[in-house]
C-alpha cells in the first residue's frame, strides 16, 4: 500500500493502538487492556481508590473499554468511508481556506520561518524573534492572521452543522473535526508542516525528532460551556505539537505544562500559559500538558501532531516498546518499516 499523501513509503500504526492509552473519562485515567484478567490485576484496586467500588461500576468500565477497542479496530476503514462521503456530499462555505496561502500567515511567523531557512541562522538570532519560553521549551508566536482564523472557524462551523458524517478527534476530545477527512491535509497542513514548521522544529527540537518530521495528524477541537470544558493532563502521540488558538470569544481556559512524561508527577511543577487567538504554542509531544476549563464562550483550537518515523520506529511513544506494525491509511500513526533519512540534520543549533 502506498501513502496517499505523497506516493512514497507507506505509513503504519503500532499494534498497541488497540490496547494502550485508553482514557477512562469518569476516573481521569489512561489504562492498558489486553485481557480482562490482566486489566483486573493491574487496575481493580486503583479504580476502587478512584471511586469504582461496585462490581456493576467495574462492568460499566469494561463495557466502555470494549466499545473503544472496537472503535479503534475499525477506525481506518470508517475514517476512509467518512472521507469519501464528505467529498461527495459536503459543499464548503469558504473553499479557499483548504489551500495554504502566504496571506493567511502572520508576518512574524513568516519572518521566523524565513530566518530558519536562511544561511545566517543562529541560536541567538532565532530566540530574538521568539517570545520568551512560555514554559520550559514551549514557544509562543503568532501563526495566522485574525481574518483567516475567523474564516476557518466559519468553515468548520458550517461543516459541523451539515449532515456530513463526522469523526471524533481522539479519546479525550468529544467535540472537534479530523482535518484529513475534511480534505485539509494535502493542500494546507502538509505544506504548512514542510515549508514553515519543519525549519523551526529542526532548530528547536533536534533531540526529539524535530529535524526529521515526515508525517502528521491534524484536527480541530472545540470547547464550549455545554460540551467539553477542559482537557485532562496528558501527553501527545507526537514528537512535536503545534496548538493554535483560532477563536472565538471565550474567557479563561489557559493551558498548563509540566515536565516530560518520564518525570514523576510529584517532581513536576506546572506552568500556566495564556493562549491568545491567532497564537501558536509549539512544544514537545511527550511534554505533559492540559487545558484549564473555559468559564464562558466557545474556543476552537487547531492541533497538529507532527511525527518523525526515524524516532518512533525505534520506540513507540505510546507504549514504550519497539513497535509491532500494522497496515494503516494515509499517514497512519507515523511509523515506517525503514527509518527515513535525516532531513536537514545540519540545521540543528549547537
Amino acid at each position: 500500500m502506498k501513502n496517499k499523501e505523497d506516493g512514497k513509503s507507506p505509513f503504519y500504526i503500532c499494534s498497541c493502538f488497540t490496547t494502550d492509552n485508553i482514557f477512562l473519562e469518569d476516573y481521569k485515567l489512561h489504562v492498558r487492556f489486553v485481557t480482562e484478567q490482566q486489566f483486573r490485576l493491574d487496575y481493580r484496586k486503583l479504580l476502587e481508590r478512584l471511586g469504582c467500588v461496585t462490581e456493576q461500576q467495574f462492568e460499566d468500565v469494561l463495557k466502555k473499554i470494549s466499545q473503544e477497542v472496537d472503535r479503534r479496530r475499525s477506525l481506518a476503514v470508517t475514517s476512509a468511508e467518512r472521507a469519501t462521503v464528505i467529498k461527495d456530499v459536503y459543499q464548503p462555505l469558504h473553499s479557499h481556506v483548504y489551500h495554504l496561502q502566504e496571506s493567511y500567515l502572520a508576518p512574524k511567523f513568516k519572518q521566523i520561518a524565513e530566518f530558519c531557512r536562511s544561511s545566517c541562522v543562529s541560536e541567538e538570532g532565532l530566540f530574538d524573534l521568539l517570545e520568551e519560553e512560555a514554559a520550559p521549551r514551549v514557544y509562543r508566536f503568532p501563526v495566522f492572521e485574525k481574518s483567516f482564523c475567523e474564516e476557518l472557524v466559519e468553515e468548520l462551523e458550517h461543516f459541523e452543522q451539515s449532515s456530513a458524517p463526522k469523526g471524533r478527534p481522539n479519546t479525550m476530545n468529544h467535540y472537534g473535526i479530523l482535518l484529513n477527512e475534511l480534505g485539509f491535509d494535502e493542500g494546507f497542513i502538509t505544506p504548512l508542516r514542510e515549508q514553515y514548521l519543519h525549519p523551526l522544529t529542526s532548530l528547536l527540537y533536534p533531540d526529539c525528532g524535530g529535524h526529521c518530521l515526515d508525517s502528521h495528524k491534524a484536527f480541530v477541537v472545540k470547547y464550549d460551556m455545554n460540551e467539553d470544558l477542559d482537557l485532562s493532563y496528558h501527553y501527545d502521540n507526537a514528537e512535536v505539537t503545534l496548538n493554535v488558538s483560532l477563536g472565538k470569544d471565550f474567557t479563561e481556559g489557559n493551558l498548563y505544562f509540566g515536565d516530560m512524561r518520564q518525570v514523576p508527577l510529584n517532581e513536576t511543577e506546572c506552568s500556566e500559559v495564556e493562549h491568545k487567538v491567532t497564537d501558536g504554542l509549539l512544544h514537545r509531544g511527550q511534554q505533559m500538558h492540559g487545558a484549564l476549563p473555559i468559564s464562558s464562550g466557545q474556543r476552537w483550537n487547531l492541533i497538529i501532531w507532527m511525527r518523525a518515523s526515524q524516532e518512533r520506529n525505534k520506540l513507540c511513544p505510546m507504549c514504550n516498546r519497539r513497535p509491532t506494525l500494522e497496515e494503516g491509511e494515509g499517514f497512519a500513526d507515523g511509523f515506517t518499516k525503514h527509518s527515513a533519512p535525516l532531513l536537514n540534520a545540519s540545521c540543528a543549533l549547537t
